[in-house]
């Protein structure tokens, strides 16, 4: 499998063409160097002085886009994390349209690269709100245990453009983010995976409404359409293609169907006939990975992959850091890192995948509605640990509902809640740290405050052995 080697897309699209670029974080920087490599004229610029800096001694050519003469840009290359529409349009945006300049970002660049080298390469692109990390990883994993040579990348970590050129005999798995979407007009995969759609990212998208159509652009464009149908934007979604007489894949995970692609408890089941079993699997517990693993089957069998091969695969998964990642089991107490879970809706498909004795470790920096949402899964939990800037707020929601403690800090909260669970004597006790909350008042990101939970898991295990 392909994920971060020394290798690249060049844009050969651009070749000989002026391009605007801004924003030089990962991507921008290796958006830069494969347009560069294809012979586009770079003038790049970023906030960042450092991001500049690393920039101009990569050999791209840095200056202030405010200065620049707009006329001579065939396009400007956006970085997904700058606002093209809410909460209003980044000054560069303004400037491109003001002169007619196409905005873009780097999955449109792969689009056309595509295009232009081989149109019909297996390109399998993954979104939704939640899930569509767990679900692009385990999309590459069952194809490269199907034999296929695999380029992941995307959202999920590497650069689009970082990636082997598209070609017949590699699959591209790319998880893709409503920004990126958003920045991709010829979004064409040969297989688009539309998990679910809750409220997110309102600030960058204005309302439900419009998130959604951006969603569901991925899966317009494809030649095959998995859906899970689970929620009312993606049936509508779903309803809409197969009007159009698109090729649709309906997947659910709430009820046996005699159609499509369905489950009944842990059990798979295509067409009504059980296909593999997850029960006892710590990489995919819980009804929302049931969906994952439904979605993943279903996008691997639209390029050729037989149910036996897929059923295999499915329970060699290792699962993903930080996202229902099992650390480590002590005697009836089991440890689960859930730092990728930074909302509400997150939070509840980690509750619903225990039906109770759970010691949850949550807060953070909050996000829009907080925890009430999850008033009907309270009765799961035997005690919160609650953390950083949501303490209060997360505190006055539990109030007379469950037992919490302000805990201030990760590493108070693991100490309380190990030793609760040690105590609980109960079957099996669930450490579990699911934030419902982003990290940024005491973490740069959900990656650092997972690694912290486990060097204190790590840490508490050695001073209690036994």
């Amino acid at each position: 499998m392909t994920t971060n080697q020394d290798v690249m897309t060049p844009v050969a699209t651009f070749a000989g063409r002026a391009v605007a670029l801004f924003g030089l974080g990962g991507s921008g920087l290796a958006t830069a160097r494969a347009l560069l490599a294809g012979g586009a004229d770079v003038t790049a610029f970023d906030d960042s002085a450092a991001s500049r800096e690393r920039a101009q001694a990569a050999g791209v050519s840095v200056a202030d886009l405010r200065d620049a003469d707009w006329s001579r840009f065939a396009a400007l290359v956006l970085s997904p994390g700058v606002p093209l529409t809410h909460p209003e349009p980044h000054w560069t945006v303004k400037l491109a349209q003001a002169a007619g300049v196409p905005v873009i970002g780097d999955i449109e660049l792969f689009c056309r690269e595509r295009a232009a080298r081989a149109p019909e390469a297996p390109f399998i692109a993954i979104t939704g709100t939640n899930g569509k990390s767990t679900t692009t990883a385990l999309i590459a994993h069952l194809l490269a245990h199907a034999g296929r040579e695999v380029a992941l990348g995307g959202n999920i970590g590497t650069a689009i453009l970082s990636l082997p050129p598209p070609d017949m005999g590699r699959v591209h798995v790319v998880e893709c983010s409503s920004y990126q979407i958003d920045l991709a007009p010829s979004l064409n995969p040969t297989v688009g995976v539309f998990l679910n759609v809750t409220p997110d990212h309102l600030d960058r998208h204005g309302d439900m409404t419009h998130y959604a159509a951006v969603k569901e652009r991925l899966v317009a464009g494809a030649g095959t359409a998995v859906i899970a149908v689970e929620d009312d934007w993606t049936r509508a979604v779903a309803t809409r293609l197969e009007a159009a007489g698109k090729p649709v894949e309906r997947v659910r995970s709430d009820a046996p169907e005699a159609e499509g692609w369905s489950c009944e408890g842990a059990k798979l089941l295509r067409h009504g006939v059980v296909f593999a079993d997850l029960a006892g699997s710590s990489s995919l517990r819980g009804r929302h990975n049931a969906q994952n693993a439904l979605a993943a089957s279903a996008a691997v069998a639209a390029l050729g992959v037989d149910l036996p091969v897929i059923a295999a695969g499915l329970a060699t998964f290792p699962g993903l850091a930080h996202r229902m990642e099992q650390l480590a089991r002590r005697g009836h107490v089991v440890f689960i890192n859930d730092s990728k879970a930074t909302n509400a809706d997150s939070v509840e498909k980690a509750l619903a995948a225990f039906p109770s004795g759970v010691f949850w470790i949550a807060g953070g920096k909050p996000k829009a509605g907080g925890i009430t949402s999850l008033n009907g899964l309270f009765a799961r939990i035997s005690k919160a640990y609650l953390i950083g800037e949501a303490t209060e707020s997360f505190a006055a929601t539990l109030d007379g509902k469950v037992e919490y403690a302000r805990c201030g800090a990760l590493d108070q909260a693991l100490a309380a809640a190990a030793d609760d669970a040690v105590a609980s004597g109960l079957p099996e006790a669930v450490v579990l740290l699911s934030p419902a909350c982003a990290s940024f008042d005491q973490y740069p990101n959900f990656e650092a405050r997972g690694d912290h939970f486990r060097r204190l898991v790590a840490a508490w295990l050695a001073a209690h052995p036994g």
